[in-house]
């Protein structure tokens, strides 16, 4: 099973961004938390992030007929694009949203999410233990739904 990890601006700047809200840890360390956990599951996983919705928008539509499911922390795209929605949608591709804080409990515009109607599930508010409960329950969807699939 291969995986595809997104993650949207500023992420690359964990450890730096707002510590009393994301913490203190890097995204390298999200990286080898994330790649820990998939060597324990016996899945594959990859990664990407970049700081340009078109990037993120190519690497969802190249995740076409390579990955089995997506975990995807859109960032400050979550309450801004459609074309992340849209990407997810044409794809088809199981993926499950990540927040490492929740959205819900900050500022107003961050409770709307447009990729949200997209993805089987979403996870916010777990810090970076998140991203392991997302991978989980994408093994748990493909296993159950790899018929349909």
């Amino acid at each position: 099973m291969k995986i595809l990890v997104i993650n949207g601006p500023n992420l690359n700047m964990l450890g730096i961004r707002e510590p009393e809200i994301y913490g203190r840890a890097t995204y390298s360390d999200l990286v080898e938390l994330i790649s820990a956990e998939a060597e324990r599951l016996g899945i594959e996983v990859s990664f990407f992030q970049s700081n340009h919705e078109g990037a993120i928008v190519d690497a969802i539509q190249g995740a076409y007929g390579t990955a089995d499911g997506i975990v995807i922390n859109p960032a400050a795209y979550t309450h801004t694009s459609v074309a992340l929605l849209d990407a997810v949608k044409a794809v088809g591709i199981p993926t499950v949203e990540v927040h490492i804080s929740d959205p819900d409990l900050r500022e107003g515009f961050r409770k709307q999410s447009f990729i949200r109607s997209a993805c089987i599930k979403t996870v916010k508010g777990k810090g970076f233990d998140g991203y392991l409960e997302a991978l989980r329950m994408l093994i748990e969807y493909i296993s159950n739904n790899e018929e349909r699939l």
